[in-house]
């Protein structure tokens, strides 16, 4: 005779229940009277096409499991059958709030197998395109966890600069969202002339738009009551799931990419790294709050560092030419189909090369065998690991503090179904 377990996960077609640790253990809290309800995978807070199955009693989470998968685009294997150049766009899409970091973090990868150094320019504006990133992720990420709390009129104050910021970047490569800007040794385009004086402007504007939405927020007692000691994920728990990122310092975990292991020019600019101690809501919405405002330093300082040169390394591996040359010389006009049409070949090797994003380590390990494609490619998203935080999380809360829960730890669902 089928348990209630078995029928419940035949109903909700979950398959061999055992796969999904419901047991047929006669105190398992899966086989009484209390209620199981589908949260997902197309509820509007969950933020994406995720899952979470929870048993409540009354209003409180009392045992759950979470699923992803509803997305999946196999963007590893698309690594390996797509040549180096053609795989940039794709990037674009594992965490779409901040697409600048992913064309960064991978353009940095490649070019460390071909051993590449790329001009000061470059570097600079990289690093720009990497904090603007982290702005507009952190805009969207606490605007829609208010949104999802109540609190509708914070979420216009930073909607309104991270369009403004989309702005800028629509000027430098023609696009907003998915932007696929760099280049392996390079960036698609310069940026215009006047571009970091708008850039200063927005920097400047937005300083006081964060400090109102700081004073809006913060101090509100439904938003604290709300938040304070909520989905409370401490600094040990943190550690056993692998957490990085605004999550992991929101719990007293006090590793940033940028200060403790320093790629582009990060050794050359002043920024405080955000500490909070307890782990709730709370803490991650004020990491994120604090920083937007180190982030806005660091483009400010970028920006006054910036000087005019090239954009492009000199290595003919991986240097497009330019159109007159394609367009009036028989060696431009091969060298540019070869490139297009067969890509280039990366030296034997194998590197792992991380980024702080906007959520914590973005890394790609790439595994070459000195072909135009990736023998191996594997690509780390910290969505991945906070998501699997998410139960553990949640567990003991109410059914309404799992999306203010959510909304904390900022799950990118392409990020997530890599």
């Amino acid at each position: 005779m089928e348990t209630r377990a078995e029928k419940i996960t035949e109903s909700l077609g979950l398959g061999n229940s055992q796969h999904y640790n419901i047991t047929h253990d006669p105190d398992d809290i899966w086989d009484d009277s209390r209620v199981i309800i589908n949260i997902g995978p197309t509820h509007p807070a969950m933020h994406g096409a995720l899952r979470m199955v929870a048993k409540l009693n009354g209003e409180t989470i009392e045992k759950s499991y979470c699923m992803f998968g509803y997305t999946h685009r196999a963007k590893e294997k698309l690594g390996e059958n797509r040549t180096y150049h053609q795989f940039v766009v794709y990037t674009d899409r594992l965490n779409y709030c901040s697409a600048l970091n992913n064309n960064v973090t991978y353009a940095m990868a490649v070019e460390r197998l071909m051993g590449i150094q790329v001009p000061d320019r470059t570097v600079w504006l990289r690093m720009i395109c990497c904090e603007l990133a982290r702005v507009i992720d952190h805009f969207i990420c606490l605007g829609i966890n208010a949104v999802d709390l109540g609190a509708f009129s914070f979420f216009l104050y930073g909607f309104h600069q991270r369009e403004e910021a989309y702005t800028l970047i629509e000027k430098l490569c023609g696009a907003r969202l998915t932007t696929s800007y760099t280049r392996i040794g390079g960036m698609m385009h310069d940026a215009p002339e006047g571009w970091e004086k708008e850039v200063k402007a927005w920097v400047a504007r937005t300083r006081k738009v964060i400090q109102e939405m700081d004073e809006l927020l913060t101090t509100n007692k439904i938003w604290r009551q709300r938040t304070v000691g909520v989905a409370v994920f401490d600094k040990e728990d943190c550690m056993k799931y692998s957490f990085s990122g605004p999550n992991a310092r929101a719990a007293g975990i006090d590793h940033d990419l940028r200060r403790d292991q320093p790629n582009m020019f990060y050794k050359d600019v002043e920024f405080d790294v955000p500490i909070a101690k307890n782990g709730d809501v709370f803490d991650r919405y004020l990491v994120r709050i604090e920083e937007v405002k180190q982030s806005l330093n660091i483009i400010a300082q970028c920006c006054d560092k910036m000087k005019k040169g090239p954009i492009w390394t000199e290595d003919k591996r991986v240097r497009i030419p330019d159109k007159d040359v394609v367009h009036n010389t028989m060696e431009g006009l091969i060298h540019h189909f070869k490139f297009f049409m067969t890509g280039f070949d990366v030296p034997e090797g194998e590197a792992y090369t991380v980024n702080e994003g906007a959520n914590g380590e973005v890394g790609f390990y790439i595994v070459s065998k000195g072909a135009p494609r990736a023998h191996r490619m594997r690509i780390r998203g910290p969505s991945v690991w906070h998501f699997q935080g998410l139960t553990p999380m949640v567990e003991g809360e109410k059914i309404g503090d799992m999306v203010a829960a959510l909304g904390s730890i900022n799950i990118i669902a392409g990020e997530l179904d890599r």
